[in-house]
């Protein structure tokens, strides 16, 4: 396969690839399907190369030469967080990570980070640091992607109307950081009846024993007991 035909591929895997978690459940089985019917061969190309472990904003020098990384400086203060310049992010976020929360894009299901995270903590945006959602509302969705019944903290979700792939959905974006998230559906479980179904790569996980060093002590109260 030469290169043209590689890029021609990627491109088609990409676009699949961000309809997935558009769709509804039961459809994400179809999707994954024709994936793997259009990329037989391709296992050795890009696509599959591995990509360098996530990293959270501003975390690519240690402690010892900062006094303590950037995104901990931020994650105590992210009410105020100012969103970097494009550059700047392209140099913090991994290309999943830029991909999904600056291009709308879709990493792909159960191969990432927290979809069968079971850990106690909560999430936040990987750029601003900003609560979003706890493991107490997490649930097995199987759609591959980590999913939620409600937000830790609904005045830091935002919703916008996505009309692409030739459907009406909700798409769900961080109010400080404006990263893309993922989007919510009406299909999930009670007491909500609905599915945020999220991207890894746009989330950083605090588990519980962490949250007071990390800044967020206030939210230790929720685990009391679990």
């Amino acid at each position: 396969m030469d290169s043209i035909e590689i890029r021609r591929v990627q491109r088609m895997y990409h676009l699949i690839r961000r309809g997935c978690c558009a769709m509804q459940r039961s459809h994400t089985a179809i999707i994954a399907a024709i994936i793997l019917l259009i990329l037989p061969g391709c296992q050795a190309t890009a696509l599959d190369q591995p990509e360098p472990k996530p990293r959270s904003v501003g975390a690519d020098k240690s402690s010892k030469e900062t006094g303590g990384s950037k995104m901990e400086a931020r994650v105590h203060d992210w009410r105020n967080f100012k969103k970097p310049d494009d550059a700047t992010l392209r140099k913090m976020l991994t290309p999943t990570q830029y991909d999904v929360t600056q291009r709308e894009g879709t990493e792909p299901p159960f191969n990432n980070e927290y979809a069968d995270n079971h850990r106690q903590g909560i999430y936040v945006d990987i750029v601003s640091g900003e609560p979003l959602f706890s493991s107490l509302d997490k649930f097995e969705s199987g759609t591959g992607w980590p999913s939620f019944t409600k937000p830790l903290e609904p005045n830091n979700i935002v919703e916008k109307v996505d009309r692409s792939f030739f459907m009406k959905r909700t798409e769900i974006r961080s109010k400080h950081g404006d990263s893309h998230l993922g989007h919510v559906f009406p299909d999930g479980p009670k007491p909500t009846g609905l599915r945020y179904c999220m991207n890894s790569s746009a989330l950083r996980f605090i588990p519980k024993e962490d949250l007071e060093k990390e800044g967020y002590g206030e939210y230790l109260k929720l685990f009391a007991g679990h």
